[in-house]
């Protein structure tokens, strides 16, 4: 018997539905971010608090299994240990800017030691740890999905009303504070922003490739423009046809979905390096 097309199963099974919604969910906050992120120049930031989180997802792991905490969740740990890397990361970056590297590297390291020590003292197989590193999206469930939604909608809200002033802190940090405008509070919640990102992103590719979906999509918009609003703009569309094409193939080849839209985005940023190159 043919197995069904992706459209048909995506009529069919609610899990598939989900995924994609998570998916395209993720990818809307991961183009708007994605591009602050490039053009203000701190991927590696954002790296160091894609890997932080771990920390928050082995102790919520280790609550829950270990102690019976029926509360700590795996993603609400992943985005208290994100926000809390992106606020003390910022300290760093504000305050000791001659020391940030090193600094930047230590908190990466910590949280995934942290991350690992406490999972080393959970009993069982941890099926969570494992999607939460390489990703699995059809591992989303109704209440991810509505936290996911959640936190995109009040990432867009805030975006909406701030573009202006984060347009400034991440081409003119003096300009900024010339015009009165707060550059410490705007540099620390861009970092914020950037946290929750990289949380709804690791639901959909995990915390392995999670970088590769906040920037690439932006780093190929910026080779088209240099407009930050139409960067935006091509970042989240792009963003959302890697996540429909890698759900398709995936399904089609029997691949993990994560993987497939990372590599189907990291292809698309080689093709458009060549293009630029050519031209």
């Amino acid at each position: 018997m043919e197995s069904p097309s992706f459209i048909e199963a995506l009529q069919t099974n609610p899990l598939l539905l989900a995924a994609l919604l998570a998916g395209l969910a993720a990818s809307v906050v991961s183009g708007i971010i994605g591009s602050y992120v490039v053009v203000k120049r701190i991927v590696f930031i954002g790296g160091s608090i894609s890997h932080a989180v771990l920390s928050g997802i082995g102790i919520c792991i280790w609550l829950e299994r270990a102690k019976g905490v029926s509360w700590a969740d795996p993603l609400l740990g992943a985005l208290i240990a994100a926000i809390l890397s992106a606020i003390i990361i910022g300290w760093i970056h504000l305050h000791y800017k001659e020391r940030e590297d090193s600094a930047i590297a230590a908190i990466w390291s910590i949280g995934m030691a942290i991350g690992i020590l406490f999972i080393s003292q959970t009993p069982g197989f941890n099926v969570e740890l494992t999607n939460f590193l390489i990703g699995n999206i059809l591992w989303v469930s109704k209440t991810d999905l509505l936290i996911l939604t959640g936190l995109d909608i009040g990432v867009i809200i805030l975006i909406v009303f701030l573009h202006k002033k984060l347009l400034l802190i991440c081409f003119d940090e003096e300009q900024a504070r010339l015009q009165g405008l707060n550059v410490q509070t705007l540099y620390q919640l861009l970092l914020i922003l950037t946290a929750v990102s990289i949380v709804l992103l690791i639901q959909v590719v995990g915390i392995v490739l999670v970088m590769t979906m906040l920037t690439i999509p932006a780093a190929i918009a910026n080779l088209v423009t240099k407009r930050l609003s139409r960067m935006i703009l091509l970042a989240i569309g792009m963003s959302c046809f890697f996540c429909i094409s890698g759900n398709m193939l995936a399904y089609t080849l029997d691949w993990p979905t994560g993987a497939t839209i990372a590599l189907i985005a990291g292809i698309a940023y080689i093709l458009g390096l060549l293009g630029k190159f050519r031209l």
